[in-house]
């Protein structure tokens, strides 16, 4: 649905942003809505596990509606392949996104909507998707036997009644590892706007693909989305090998590949995409109260798009059931343990002192000097790289050839200054090291370039997964992640 990649606009809008978007942001923040279900009786259950990290939860809904609550029309239902609500707004999208505290580095675990799992509040076991409705109706109804026939109140108290059950079934889910600190819900509002005011983005199928029911029409290989047919993209069910797990991979490279155009192109300094960008998210996404998003952005400013990784909670396969149909059975212990895994960062070592760290937000790239040093041995790598780096809006600094050749790329960075190295890394390719130095001076990135590296192309696509090459496709799926193209079903 719509949710599987708004909700990734949320993310892009308040983690990348410059001296134009803070103050488009601090606009911005009054005219979202608002939803009052982050509660004392939600997020405090026992000490919170990560101090200083975020967790939210992304949900797309299935709901014909705008932020408001004002239905779409018909026409822009046609134009989006809206088709018909089935009256039960299920949640159609689950994402958890785990944020560190460091702000460096993000994890996004996608919950499939089939996923059979014990519903919080006494709701027993069903699928994942139905845990909004079943609360949701169920006040919806009890404020109806009560006589209240205010439609604006009932809508209100039954949304964030739906909401807070979720929100407790994902926690719950995690066995205690996670908290939510932050919600942000979307649906098929606004999504040609967003789309457009992004620009497009580029994607790759290993397979020509069509989907009469979403509109779908895609040939083999890369190709750039937008509007109706990126929000085909990612509703796309049917003709998938893996049906709707297909579909949540598909949202997760769409998700990558919006961050990593936000970044690559500067949006956000773009008043044009900007404003259309923020007059979308207001008319189409309900967040939590209590997030500001401009505060957020300054914390989240060091993420860069290669250190946001997309994973996907461990289903079994599909099994019928006698009240809820086809569903993914889930194995409760082994999704605790990986969810786990991907949140674990490293606790404060005093119980009472908040963790600290070295590593500062990360201004925008103009204001990165980059130092370039061929440690390779191939003549004029280092103008080649620092022009590479330039080209993405770093500012140039000097090339000379390193003291001594290595076999590894190593970017290295001032005390407080990780963010800007990994911003750096992030633009010369997989696994590039990090490391301090106090030798290097404030304000300046130093790369030196060793025999590993590999120039980057424009696309910087998988060519394990482009259709036509001569190498055999993969298995499985290459690691998902905002910092390239990988060719999916």
């Amino acid at each position: 649905m719509a949710g599987k990649t708004i909700v990734a606009v949320v993310s892009v809008a308040v983690l990348l942003v410059t001296s134009y978007g803070w103050t488009k942001l601090r606009n911005a923040n009054d005219g979202i809505v608002k939803t009052d279900v982050i509660s004392d009786e939600v997020t405090v259950q026992g000490p919170k596990p990560l101090d200083g990290a975020v967790d939210i939860l992304l949900v797309g809904m299935d709901s014909r509606t705008d932020a408001q609550g004002n239905p779409l029309s018909q026409e822009v239902l046609a134009m989006l392949n809206g088709g018909i609500a089935d009256g039960e707004q299920n949640t159609d999208t689950m994402i958890l996104v785990h944020i560190p505290v460091d702000g460096t580095r993000a994890v996004a675990i996608s919950f499939p909507r089939d996923s059979y799992v014990e519903m919080a509040d006494g709701f027993g076991k069903h699928k994942l998707n139905s845990a909004f409705a079943r609360q949701r109706n169920t006040v919806d109804q009890k404020l109806r036997n009560e006589g209240v026939t205010d439609e604006k109140r009932i809508r209100d108290e039954s949304m964030a009644a739906g909401r807070k059950t979720l929100i407790k079934t994902v926690e719950n889910m995690s066995g205690g590892t996670v908290r939510i600190d932050r919600y942000a819900e979307v649906n098929l509002a606004s999504f040609y706007e967003v789309t457009k005011a992004i620009g497009g983005v580029e994607v790759c199928l290993k397979e020509p693909t069509s989907d009469r029911d979403s509109g779908a029409n895609f040939q083999a290989g890369p190709q750039t989305i937008e509007g109706a047919g990126a929000l085909s993209f990612v509703r796309q069910r049917k003709n998938l090998p893996g049906g709707d797990l297909d579909r949540i991979v598909r949202q997760q490279v769409f998700i990558g590949a919006l961050a990593k155009k936000v970044l690559s192109t500067g949006t956000l300094t773009d008043p044009t995409k900007l404003n259309g960008l923020v007059e979308a998210v207001q008319k189409s996404v309900i967040l939590s109260s209590g997030w500001d998003i401009t505060t957020f952005a300054e914390q989240m400013q060091g993420l860069v798009g290669g250190n946001f990784e997309f994973k996907t909670i461990p289903v079994g396969d599909p099994t019928d059931t006698y009240s809820d149909g086809n569903v993914l059975p889930v194995n409760p212990a082994e999704v605790r343990k990986f969810i786990t895994s991907l949140a674990a960062d490293k606790p404060s070592t005093s119980n009472s002192a908040p963790v600290t760290t070295t590593t500062l937000p990360a201004p925008p790239n103009a204001q990165i000097s980059v130092a370039v040093y061929n440690a390779a041995g191939v003549q004029g790598l280092a103008s080649q790289v620092l022009n590479t780096l330039a080209a993405k809006g770093f500012q140039r600094g000097p090339v000379a050839s390193a003291p001594q050749n290595s076999d590894t790329t190593v970017v290295r960075y001032a005390t407080g200054e990780e963010g800007s190295a990994r911003k750096v890394a992030a633009e010369l390719g997989q696994n590039v090291q990090v490391e301090e130095d106090a030798s290097v001076r404030k304000g300046q990135v130093q790369v030196f370039v060793g025999g590993d590296y590999q120039a980057q192309d424009d696309s910087d696509v998988d060519v394990q997964n482009v259709p036509g090459t001569s190498t055999a496709p993969s298995s499985s799926t290459p690691p998902i992640t905002a910092g390239g193209l990988v060719c999916v079903n």
